[in-house]
């Protein structure tokens, strides 16, 4: 089993950064070929923002490119998303998920194995 747990959310002024990180435990945990980051505002579907396979290759929506950037560290089984020039758009709760196989880009809710609890990021003007 896998356990992933959130933290960094906070609050954040309009043009300010936050990083969150994911923190991945469980003897599986290492098997996972595909981390990414989903957020989610009440009342509107749960949306991809960011993935990265095991040999480093990630994927951005159009919505972060440019501001947003995916990292790992295999070392300390941590996914990191380093989140700069926030907007008030950005606010949601963010989660990270993980699955067994290869990332092939922004995957479906659906096609991840394991999900943590989200940390809340709120922007504000």
């Amino acid at each position: 089993q896998v356990q992933l747990v959130e933290s960094g959310g906070g609050s954040v002024q309009a043009g300010g950064s936050l990083r969150l990180s994911c923190a991945a435990s469980g003897y599986m945990a290492r098997l996972m070929n595909c981390m990414a980051w989903f957020r989610q505002v009440p009342g509107k579907e749960r949306e991809g923002v960011a993935v990265i396979d095991r040999d480093g290759s990630t994927t951005y929506a159009d919505s972060v490119k440019g501001r947003f950037s995916i990292s790992q560290e295999y070392a300390k089984n941590t996914l990191y998303l380093q989140m700069n020039s926030l907007n008030l758009e950005d606010t949601a709760m963010y989660y990270c998920a993980g699955r067994f196989s290869r990332c092939g880009g922004i995957l479906a809710r659906y096609e991840y194995n394991y999900w943590g609890q989200g940390t809340q990021v709120t922007v504000s003007s």
